[in-house]
């Protein structure tokens, strides 16, 4: 047997190379010995070719043309009927005269009159569109915030094309929700059931429901690309199902559906440089949508649990300086007093890690946690304590509203005049999104056109001290405006600077 120049051809359905063998030369006892050789080659590669056969055990090849045909229509045909079209309408006021005539030194001289087409404001209808979704045969739908924000008039186009106008009950700034009802008589409505949105795992199938660009009803498919999405920059509770079905303008608002047709999180925002939809879209979880739906008290406002603890998130190096084997989980550096986890012993420097066995990522990861709860519910926080992994059990209360808030108008002569103004407390901080640990009066609202408008004061500027005397509560600052002082010395805070405001009578 010779092997010419040692070249080697790959046999095809072998496994190994085999060498190419010049039969012409071989004698009948090296003849014998290759036939041997042979079958056990044949043998081998049969006994490979068993155990690939073995691998694929659990998977069989389409045995008919039913086995082909599979499809998610029995998926959308239970859920589309839930899903409606929202359309919008606002009355938007713009100034019909040219640019020349805007122009402030000549308005002061001429008045707002002057100018050949009167400068008097003209109004316009601007139109828009989202998707909602109904969670209760009554009628009861729920949307994003931005969806409906601003609008005059809201029509509800459900999926068999029936119209009715719509009422806003709650919208909620820190979750971009919004609950509207419509009135149906007759049968109650079909509606979609949440489902708990913590079994979801990344690589799951879902599909999205919305009305996209205004052409309709339309779905999308995909996967859980991502969990726990919290640097969205949407709301000050997000966290975010991030999804790579199509989702795009006039989307906002539907629905992110399971294979099981229950909704699983309400689409919102997607993330994109042309406007249309690069396969990175986030959605609301639906224990968040069940949270903002069951939280609405009968006045309307929404009652969410407060923990009473804050902190930053623990980074590698604080990680490091406690012990720990990785980054996770919250540093608590501040606790209010009588609130619910002090009651229940959490202590300054605890982590918390995990709430009711979810575990915490960030620091905004775990205000979302509190926020898909219920007041009243015995939450279980898993914390680390002095290299000790403990559990705490928390009994969920709403935030106090401590001192109460007595939202004042103030008016008279004085520079403050036309502003709202509040004493602040951690349940007036839960509603505007503020700082639940911060105290004085708050400036809420200013009216256009008042001494507080021109004089520059803003929504959110906290009042700090008049002439020298600090400012504790409104009635307070009422006494501190109608003193009988020539001079108003005002010290304000605003986004944690100090300024100051001196104004002669």
């Amino acid at each position: 047997m010779k092997l010419p120049r040692n070249d080697k051809a790959a046999v095809p359905g072998c496994l190994f190379v085999c060498p190419v063998i010049e039969f012409g030369k071989l004698g009948r006892g090296a003849m014998k010995l290759f036939k041997h050789l042979f079958a056990y080659g044949v043998t081998a590669m049969l006994a490979v070719a068993a155990l690939g056969s073995g691998a694929l055990a659990g998977k069989e090849v389409p045995k008919d043309s039913a086995q082909i045909q599979l499809s998610f229509s029995p998926v959308v045909a239970k859920a589309a009927p839930a899903v409606v079209n929202i359309y919008t309408r606002t009355m938007v006021r713009t100034r019909r005269s040219l640019p020349l005539f805007d122009d402030p030194f000549f308005r002061r001289f001429f008045g707002e009159d002057f100018g050949p087409f009167s400068g008097k404001p003209n109004k316009r209808q601007q139109n828009s569109l989202g998707s909602g979704v109904i969670v209760d045969p009554d009628g009861v739908i729920v949307t994003n915030k931005h969806v409906i924000e601003g609008a005059d008039e809201i029509t509800v186009v459900l999926a068999d094309r029936r119209e009715f106008d719509a009422t806003v009950v709650a919208k909620d700034d820190r979750t971009d929700l919004a609950i509207l009802q419509i009135k149906v008589d007759g049968a109650p409505l079909t509606h979609i059931e949440l489902k708990n949105s913590d079994d979801l795992e990344v690589g799951d199938l879902v599909l999205a429901i919305g009305n996209p660009f205004g052409v309709g009803q339309t779905v999308t498919s995909g996967i859980v690309s991502a969990l726990a999405r919290t640097q969205i920059g949407v709301g000050g509770l997000s966290s975010f199902i991030q999804t790579d079905a199509a989702i795009n303008p006039g989307n906002s608002g539907g629905a992110l559906v399971s294979m099981d047709g229950r909704l699983v999180g309400i689409n919102t925002a997607i993330f994109s440089k042309s406007g249309g939809s690069h396969g990175i879209g986030f959605a609301i979880p639906s224990n968040m949508v069940r949270a903002v739906v069951t939280g609405l008290s009968r006045t309307g406002t929404l009652v969410r649990p407060w923990l009473g603890a804050s902190g930053q998130t623990v980074t590698h190096d604080i990680s490091a300086s406690l012990g720990m084997e990785r980054p996770m989980g919250v540093l608590v550096s501040e606790l209010y007093k009588g609130g619910s986890a002090e009651r229940a012993g959490v202590r300054i420097g605890d982590v918390l890690l995990a709430v009711n066995g979810h575990e915490v990522n960030d620091a905004r990861d775990l205000r979302h946690r509190i926020a898909t709860l219920a007041v009243g519910d015995t939450t279980v926080l898993r914390v680390w304590r002095r290299s000790e992994i403990i559990a705490v059990k928390i009994e969920m209360s709403r935030a106090p509203e401590m001192p109460a808030r007595s939202i004042t108008i103030l008016d008279g002569v004085q520079p403050l005049a036309g502003a709202t103004v509040a004493n602040m407390s951690p349940a007036l901080a839960e509603e505007l999104g503020g700082d639940p640990y911060d105290q004085g009066v708050i400036v809420i609202n200013i009216k256009r056109g008042t001494n507080a408008h021109r004089l520059r004061f803003r929504v959110g500027d906290y009042l700090r001290s008049i002439n020298d005397t600090e400012v504790g509560t409104v009635g307070q600052l009422s006494k501190l405006l109608h003193g009988e002082e020539r001079r108003w010395d005002i010290t304000i805070e605003r986004n944690g600077e100090s300024l100051n405001l001196v104004v002669d009578r």
